[in-house]
């Protein structure tokens, strides 16, 4: 009998054919795969069966139990037993697959056969045996540039944000995160670390061949990634032209396979809190030293808290709304919070069409509190949705069609200001001026709105209002589709194919704000004996019972790109060659830009190649250019061409090497020079450098004409000059490494860097007067260069089938330097040190604090500082240049980089039997930060960029405990004098308030349980794991005011620490 299956043997399906079980697949994917690879009567059917016994081994010779064994092409089958054995009913012509977990699926003829011994072996991840590289995969052993590939299950952590997963787990990645808040984490990172001062210094990132920004790749789920690899040097970048100057981070999805559905399902609960929160010190500590503050600076002030306030203030029986001790922290947030996240997919597929779908939610939330005070909640809560869907269908037996659709979608709701305000808020808020609200007095029954505390005027910050007077709704929506046909055309050429891509991109983006303004009072007169209170009213007019209104900025971006590629790979005897060429264009329009030239298409194209050859698996060499054009430049700069090429040596595959290979069983040694563009050199504002830039309406060029000078007329002006000479940014880089391999289970990847960036676009600032330019000019005149090393090391053993260990670390230190920058002439003028040639290109610059001053006799001993008035107990400054004063001629280079210059990481892993354990511990050195004094001086009110508060700032309980006094003149004390207002002196950018930002943490801990496999099978099962993990557990530093990833940012929205609870179900 003839079914689909035995027809599409037997002859090609006409179009008609094809394009029913095309469409058919497209809409109902289940039942047509299903059907057309198991259903009807087969001619397997009609053979005489018999039954075929065998014994399942592993490499080490033991046995292999709870093993699938079944027809190939059939539902159904058995499990071997405890001593891998088993029986099963065949056909003379079939063949059996035998999979286990770990293990390769192993494919077995029984023809003339009853039975056999099978040995299974380790399975090898395919990213092993193939590297995912520009546009293609090679076989790992040929590639020639530095590209690093991390497993997708070492970036499963518990968190909705793959970004907080990269530190530490590739090599020459560097990567750091600033915020805990939901929605707001993202990482930043840098390949081999920031090697420009230009416009665009972060990486290229693609997903499925399409650019994503860097919020689209923290919505990738890892369950979801097939692959993930990291490009860093040119020939690797070369094929992604100008895109690529800073390195590509290229993520491919998941792809069906051939056979039933298979189905798993994650399961995650989490309780996050904070990595580390900032010490407050008590309310009488802070009342004692606002006092000690005004008197240290005028002895004769008037302090704001007697000791009668103090007295009441400490009494056990005191009235909180009278004597308040609002310790604004624990009033506005949680302890922890809890999230969740399910991620499920399902891949088959027949002969035909094979399929990959996925859906994944999380549901994140904040710490902020809410008692009830509304009928809505303010706290963080953001809702991720994410679908992913693969096709792939054969055609024909030469041609294949993928249709691949993504779409992500975020609900937010959260404070109106976000939650990095409302931690700056409660840092900057006093503990003991109000309550953060009033219980309603007699007057006061009844209102139709909470009684927020406040100090007369109504002007002072009370952060638990703000939190709690309105929220905040957002909607973001990302849509990809893309559509892939792929020819092969070995009836022309053995080896060649060639593919069209088409994909589109759409993204929206609005919010909405609704919130009142807060009703605020204060005690007004207050009875003792009868313990009572009237409350005044504040703020009576100007306060509201109901919630406005008000639209934020909508986003609409649309994205098209198309790619044509045509790939040649074949080998002849002992010689393989390659070639790859492909021709890109794309184009993105942005909607609601707000400016003509932002609501102009951009658009670049290229075309880039590849030629490579191998000679014996011995001997690689590899070309590859990309010729790019781009709108930013005049007509003489606009296209850009930009060759790179590369060898390598595979020593280990020499006759020579044969008596060392059981030691060292790889060695490959690899070197790499190239030229890459950059033409993201300015803002989507400033594009067209050749073209100049008119303000026609510019007051300040205006004119008033008339009798009575009563008729003013706007002017032009000129905000930018033409320059056709623009061009690309240039990085020339090199990269030589090698690969060492030793006793089968160590595996070594060194490499060297060096880049050299020129024609760096850069504002000539120090033009002459006398030239009479109205606008700043700019040109490519600015050079750097960086350099590095990176490492990386992987250790695999199975002691037996029951015991396996793995171990893996990576080290990476990358630095840069200024070479030509537009600056005065510091040698003429004697200064050299205020050069920034020779420095780091995020070299931070400051005061040599030397100490605080001990008298007045000190003081006047020392030189002048310019800073205005300062007291003993000040910061004194060293005199670099010695001219007896200090001034902007004493900054010098102090500190390591703001950007860390090593980076590493490093973890073990572990199983027995079916438990599994893993730690991973990641780092970072040689970097510094300033802590910004004028944020956390005490008692003062520091500025602010949202709303016109009063602020009050907290005391930190590290200044408490060292701070100078003339009771106790410690001149190396961690506080300057106190005082209640800013002492410009002290808030200058020194050594005094720079930190070494080097740590090291436990990222991630795991404990899982794998159930056995003749437990599971009996309810279905192929896969039952529990598992328990947590991230940013444990965190080594010298720094301890706030968690030292964060950097100067500590007054905002913490880090997280996450305990995470886990089921993962395959079936």
């Amino acid at each position: 009998m003839f079914t689909m299956t035995n027809f599409a043997k037997r002859g090609r399906l006409s179009i008609s054919w094809r394009a029913c079980i095309l469409l058919v697949g497209l809409c109902c994917p289940f039942p047509v795969v299903s059907s057309y690879a198991t259903d009807s009567i087969t001619e397997i059917q009609q053979n005489k069966t018999k039954k075929f016994r065998g014994n399942v081994l592993d490499e080490a010779g033991a046995p292999v139990a709870g093993a699938t064994v079944q027809i190939q092409g059939k539902a159904g089958g058995v499990i071997t037993d405890i001593d891998g054995n088993f029986t099963i009913e065949v056909g003379e012509s079939d063949v059996l697959q035998i999979t286990f977990i770990g293990l390769e699926t192993q494919l077995v003829p029984v023809r003339g056969k009853a039975s056999m011994k099978i040995v299974m072996k380790e399975l090898r991840d395919e990213l092993e045996e193939v590297t995912v590289v520009a546009f293609a995969k090679q076989k790992k052993e040929s590639v020639i540039g530095s590209i690093q590939t991390v497993k997708p299950a070492e970036l499963k952590t518990p968190s909705s944000n793959l970004t907080t997963s990269l530190a530490g787990r590739m090599a020459g990645v560097i990567a750091y995160q600033r915020s805990g808040e939901p929605g707001k984490d993202n990482a930043n990172f840098f390949i081999r670390g920031v090697t420009t001062f230009g416009y665009k210094k972060d990486p290229l990132i693609l997903l499925d061949n399409v650019e994503v920004s860097s919020d689209d790749l923290a919505r990738v789920q890892p369950d979801d990634i097939a692959s993930f690899s990291v490009l860093k040097d040119a020939t690797s970048t070369a094929l992604y032209g100008a895109r690529g100057a800073n390195g590509v981070i290229l993520v491919t999805t998941k792809e069906g396979k051939e056979g039933k559905a298979q189905v798993s399902v994650r399961v995650e609960n989490s309780f996050s809190a904070p990595t580390k929160m900032i010490d407050i010190a008590d309310p009488i500590s802070y009342m004692r030293l606002n006092n000690e503050a005004v008197l240290t600076r005028d002895p004769q002030g008037v302090i704001p808290y007697p000791e009668s306030k103090i007295a009441n203030t400490m009494a056990p029986n005191r009235n909180p709304y009278v004597y308040p001790t609002v310790d604004w922290m624990k009033e506005m947030f949680k302890d922890y919070t809890v999230n969740q996240r399910v991620n499920f997919n399902v891949r088959g597929g027949g002969s035909v069409a094979t399929y990959y779908l996925a859906g994944t939610f999380s549901n994140d939330t904040g710490l902020l509190k809410n008692d009830g005070l509304n009928n809505f909640n303010s706290n963080i809560s953001l809702k991720k949705y994410n679908i992913l869907s693969t096709f792939n269908i054969h055609l024909t037996k030469t041609t294949e069609v993928k249709v691949r659709f993504q779409a992500d979608f975020d609900d937010y709701r959260g404070p109106v200001d976000g939650g990095n305000i409302l931690f700056d808020h409660a840092i900057h808020a006093s503990p003991v001026d109000f309550p953060k609200y009033y219980l309603p007095d007699l007057q006061n029954q009844g209102v139709g709105h909470p009684l927020f505390g406040n100090v007369e005027g109504a002007n002072h910050i009370n952060p638990y209002a703000i939190m709690t007077s309105g929220y905040k709704d957002y909607s973001r929506t990302n849509i990809s589709a893309q559509a892939e046909i792929e020819q092969n055309l070995d009836f022309i050429t053995e080896g060649l194919t060639v593919q069209g891509h088409f994909s589109t991109v759409r993204r929206s983006y609005f919010d909405v704000s609704r919130s009142y303004t807060p009703y605020y009072y204060k005690i007004g007169f207050y009875d003792k004996e009868s313990d009572n209170y009237v409350l005044q009213a504040l703020n009576p007019d100007s306060g509201t019972e109901y919630l406005g209104y008000s639209e934020g900025p909508k986003d609409v971006y649309t994205q098209i790109y198309m790619q044509a590629k045509a790939n040649y790979a074949r080998k002849f005897g002992l010689h393989d060659v390659g070639a790859l060429l492909v021709y890109q264009r794309k184009e993105e329009l942005l909607g609601n830009a707000g400016s003509v030239i932002k609501s102009l298409p951009k658009r670049n194209q290229g075309i880039s190649g590849r030629m490579s050859y191998g000679y014996d698996s011995r001997y690689f060499a590899e070309f590859n250019f990309g010729y790019n054009g781009s709108e930013r430049f005049a007509q003489n700069e606009r296209y850009g061409f930009f060759p790179s090429i590369g060898g390598a040596w595979m020593l280990s595959n020499e006759a020579f090497w044969r008596p060392i290979e059981k030691v060292a069983n790889k060695l490959k040694l690899k070197v790499t020079y190239g030229l890459v563009g950059n033409d993201a050199i300015g803002s989507d504002s400033d594009r067209f450098f050749y073209l100049s830039n008119m303000n026609m309406n510019s007051s300040g060029r205006g004119q008033v004409f008339g009798t009575n000078w009563g008729n003013y007329k706007d002017g032009i002006s000129t905000v930018r000059y033409p320059n056709e000479f623009i061009t690309w940014e240039v990085a020339k880089k090199l990269n030589i490494g090698f690969e060492l391999g030793l006793f089968n289970s160590l595996d070594v990847q060194f490499d060297y860097f060096r880049e050299d960036r020129s024609k760096i676009l850069m504002d000539r600032s120090f033009i002459p007067t006398t030239m009479g330019l109205e606008a700043s000019v700019r040109a490519n005149v600015g050079e750097a260069a960086s350099h590095g090393v990176d490492l990386s090391v992987n250790y695999n053993h199975w002691f037996n089938n029951k015991i396996w260990l793995q171990g893996y670390g990576n080290f990476t230190y990358a630095t840069s330097e200024f070479k030509v920058a537009d600056e005065p002439d510091y040698a003429a003028a004697r200064l050299p040190w205020r050069s920034r040639v020779g420095y780091s290109l995020s070299q931070q610059w400051g005061y040599i604090a030397e100490r605080l001053f001990v008298d007045e006799a000190d003081i006047a001993n020392s030189p002048v500082q310019s800073f205005g008035t300062y007291l003993p107990g000040d910061i004194k400054y060293k005199d670099i240049n010695k001219d007896g004063k200090i001034s902007d001629a004493d900054l010098v280079p102090i500190g390591y980089p703001t950007t860390p210059e090593i980076t590493y990481g490093f973890g073990l892993s572990m199983g027995f039997k079916n438990w599994d354990i893993s730690c991973f511990f990641q780092g970072s050195a040689r970097s510094s930060f300033f802590i910004d004094s004028e944020q956390i001086a005490p008692f003062n009110n520091p500025p602010s960029t949202t709303g016109s508060y009063t602020r009050k700032t907290a005391l930190f309980q590290a200044i408490a405990d060292s701070y100078w006094s003339e009771e106790h003149r410690d001149i190396y004390a961690f506080w300057p004098r106190l005082s209640t207002e800013s002492i410009k002196n002290n808030t200058q950018v020194s050594t005094w308030w720079m930190r070494d930002g080097s740590f090291m943490r436990l990222k991630s801990l795991e404990l899982g349980y794998s159930f056995p496999q003749q437990m599971i099978k009996k309810i279905h099962l192929t896969k039952l794991r529990l598992y328990a993990n947590g991230t940013n557990l444990l965190t080594f530093s010298k720094f301890k005011l706030w968690d030292p990833e964060m950097g100067g940012l500590g007054v905002g929205y913490p880090n997280q620490r996450v305990i995470n609870l886990g089921i993962q179900v395959d079936f």
